[in-house]
């Protein structure tokens, strides 16, 4: 079977558990069920393993107010572990884009704010220069690329959780199609990192 990715490759980031929700049926913000297991080293290195080749970010508004709330303030801080300042930093000073209908304007550096369907977006992104396209976590947009058959890589990683209840990822008509676990790793806490490449 052929995996390879011709050009620009979109990979979807997801934290899941193992009912396959990335958020409880609380409050979105409550990531709780999180914190054991994403501190971890076999996280840590799932995430980095995504953002060395990346040039692009591609982000719900949602999602980029709370990360571009949060990571810069990683950065030089007392303690903090490498690998996440190493994000933090990429984060800062990648090209990113926003898809909003309500913002106007940005309110961080490097961003461009777009108002169209995230395949739209995808495809020009596509068409200009440059390495990885990541979509760290924001699941909405993460949606929309499945549904349109537009994500090259799927990053998971699975936390030993069982929520019972809230939002699931793989909701909706998705179109078929076969796809091939390239990497995995299993951490100390029992969270596993899964890459998967979509079989074109």
């Amino acid at each position: 079977m052929n995996t390879k990715i011709n050009g620009r490759r979109v990979i979807a980031n997801m934290t899941l558990s193992l009912d396959g929700r990335y958020d409880g049926p609380g409050a979105p913000t409550d990531m709780a069920w999180v914190r054991p297991h994403v501190f971890t080293d076999v996280a840590r290195d799932h995430m980095t393993s995504l953002w060395q080749n990346a040039t692009t970010a591609l982000l719900g508004r949602v999602n980029a107010e709370g990360f571009l709330g949060f990571w810069p303030t990683v950065i030089g801080a007392d303690g903090v572990d490498r690998r996440d300042e190493g994000f933090a930093t990429w984060l800062v000073g990648v090209e990113k884009v926003v898809l909003s209908s309500t913002l106007g304007e940005a309110p961080w550096e490097r961003t461009t704010i777009v108002d169209k369907p995230a395949a739209e977006v995808v495809a020009d992104l596509k068409a200009a220069e440059g390495g990885d396209i990541l979509v760290p976590s924001s699941a909405s947009v993460i949606k929309a690329l499945l549904q349109a058959d537009l994500v090259d890589r799927l990053a998971l990683m699975h936390f030993p959780v069982i929520l019972g209840g809230g939002p699931t990822l793989f909701d909706g008509p998705l179109p078929a199609g076969d796809w091939t676990l390239t990497s995995h790793s299993v951490g100390e806490s029992g969270a596993m990192g899964l890459f998967y490449d979509r079989v074109r």
